[in-house]
């Protein structure tokens, strides 16, 4: 263990609580912009009262979002022009509006863009039952500034604003302790002597308490989280800064630092921070046994274990950088092989249980011929689930990568580890198809530190419904699409999935815009030539599952499922129909 950096932040609350409810500043109107949940702000703005000071506290994040959770009026309809900056994408300021037009029940609502050159602010018109009309000026206070790695970015930030009635006036960007917190943290780790080789630390844990509390939004799993944003932030953060360090080009899965681990816990009092490295850890994951076809969230590794042994075939295995086993086995058959596989990214977590119905399933059928790795990355699934005994509902990425730090689909060079399963799995069956089961955040990712926007991850910033990704090697590209029709045709009997899709995809158009995708079928699909796949054929999904639970799992698991036979059963139809051609 080697301690890299420790510090406790002094709360930004405290701090303007201090200077400014005083009897130096009694009668003036204070407002500020913080990065505090709003039991705390409406704390504060009592204490600033009793000392004679005006206060209005409002939130540095999502500032317009908050504005109709605490401010805004009863409306019939709702219009918003939002800022468009040089500095930044062209929808940013609308992104960080997400989810606003789910949340305004019958009213309408429209958005406008509006270019700026000096503050951000979003403007917006209220019209209400009764006809009458007002008009609100919402600030988004950003500061422009470059990052880890030497990118200038628009990112949001604390700001204060003081009025006293003899003259005196302060308008000015405010360095709160969330904010400070995350540049002094980066800065001591970029700091530290890592050396030159790869990976630079078993797992690099990153441990935080601040306070403050989730809120939950009327829509689907969203919800407003400065701890969960603080985890991606400084996840993907630091995998930028050793990708850096490594020479790697910007985004590389390929980068292999170790396994880095932000545990952002709630807390009280003052924001602290410890930084160190420790060794890996070896626990399995333990949550509780469930029915295979019922489960309302993850699988514990027993279970996954049990499951194979009744789906029967011969088992193979590798083991992980760890030590972890992951498991897989081989049903032989007289169909045509697919390869299936689940957990390469283990926080999304529909997809494990998905490679296991979908085995079960096939396991039935007389002649099936396939291999199952519903378990890719144990390493990562022992990660999430450590996380979310703390943060059950958070989407966790730091549990996406192996204990090596990187994506197991990228890693070219030995020790292989993990993607030796893929290996020894195409080997066995020489496969065509490998149906790989995915997942992404259920509800919107943010990265508020960094310029707001997941940066090489903008498509994935806010749900939008199932969808299929098919990949496929030259001269395969007919098969492909054949075969990802058939599969949406049957995804489509699905009635609450259709319903859900919907629901998910005029949402995201209204705040991020046109979806980039064919729609096929009510599924959104991409066909790529890839080059890089053993198999000819790949079918990835992605569900909407980081971290979702009850009904919601269920559904998720269920279309998995459905995906992996409806692949399954295209492809014997697909052979059958090339052999008498």
């Amino acid at each position: 263990m080697t301690a890299i950096f420790e510090k406790t932040f002094d709360r930004t609350l405290d701090r303007l609580l201090a200077d400014y409810a005083s009897e130096a500043w009694r009668g003036a109107e204070l407002e500020a912009w913080l990065f505090e949940d709003e039991a705390a702000r409406r704390g504060a703005e009592k204490r600033f009262t009793a000392a004679g000071v005006t206060a209005r506290l409002h939130s540095a994040y999502k500032p317009l979002v908050h504005f109709f959770l605490e401010d805004a009026p009863a409306s019939r309809r709702i219009a918003v022009t939002y800022p468009v900056s040089s500095a930044a994408a062209e929808q940013r300021f609308l992104l960080e509006a997400y989810p606003l037009a789910g949340m305004v029940g019958e009213a309408e609502i429209a958005f406008t863009a509006a270019p700026v050159d000096g503050p951000h602010e979003y403007g917006v018109e209220i019209t209400a039952a009764d006809g009458s009309v007002s008009r609100h000026a919402v600030f988004a206070p950003n500061r422009l500034a470059d990052d880890h790695i030497g990118k200038r970015l628009l990112s949001p930030c604390g700001w204060l604003r003081v009025r006293h009635p003899d003259g005196r006036v302060v308008d000015e960007a405010l360095a709160t302790d969330f904010e400070r917190l995350f540049h002094e943290t980066m800065a001591a780790i970029d700091a530290h002597p890592w050396g030159e080789d790869e990976p630079f630390f078993d797992a690099l844990h990153v441990r935080v308490s601040m306070p403050g509390a989730d809120t939950r939004l009327p829509v689907g799993e969203e919800a407003i989280s400065l701890h969960e944003a603080l985890h991606e932030d400084f996840y993907f953060s630091l995998l930028e800064l050793f990708q850096k360090k490594s020479g790697r080009k910007l985004g590389s899965r390929g980068l292999q630092p170790g396994q880095i681990i932000p545990v952002i816990a709630a807390g009280e009092g003052a924001t602290t921070v410890k930084v160190e490295t420790r060794r890996l850890t070896t626990e399995p994951a333990l949550w509780p046994a469930q029915p295979l076809h019922e489960a309302v969230g993850p699988f514990s590794v027993s279970m996954i274990a049990e499951t194979l042994e009744e789906i029967g075939g011969e088992t193979f295995e590798v083991a992980s950088r760890s030590g972890r086993a992951v498991p897989a086995r081989h049903v032989r058959g007289t169909d045509h092989p697919i390869l299936l596989s689940g957990g390469q990214h283990p926080n999304e977590i529909s997809g494990v249980a998905g490679a296991l119905r979908g085995a079960s399933l096939l396991s039935e059928r007389e002649g099936a011929h396939f291999t199952v790795s519903p378990l890719e990355n144990p390493d990562g699934y022992a990660l999430h689930y450590a996380l979310c005994q703390s943060q059950p509902h958070h989407m966790h990425h730091a549990a996406r990568y192996t204990a090596l730090g990187d994506d197991l689909e990228y890693r070219e060079a030995e020790p292989l580890y993990e993607k030796g399963i893929r290996r020894e799995a195409y080997s066995r069956t020489k496969a065509v198809l490998h149906v790989n089961l995915h997942g992404y955040p259920s509800h919107e990712w943010t990265r508020p530190l960094t310029g707001y926007i997941p940066r090489g991850f903008e498509m994935w910033t806010v749900p939008k419904g199932f969808f299929l990704v098919a990949r496929h090697k030259p001269g395969w590209a007919e098969r492909m699409r054949h075969l990802i029709e058939k599969v949406t045709v049957e995804l489509a009997q699905i009635p609450d999935l259709v319903a859900f899709n919907a629901a998910q995809i005029r949402l995201y158009e209204i705040h991020a815009g046109a979806l980039q995708f064919e729609v096929l079928n009510g599924f959104p699909i991409t066909i790529t030539e890839v080059d890089r796949h053993d198999a000819p054929m790949t079918l990835v999904t992605e569900y909407p599952d980081e971290t979702v639970y009850g009904d919601a799992f269920r559904l998720a698991h269920e279309a998995q499922t459905r995906t992996v036979i409806a692949a399954y059963d295209a492809l014997q139809e697909m052979m059958a129909e090339s052999l008498t051609v």
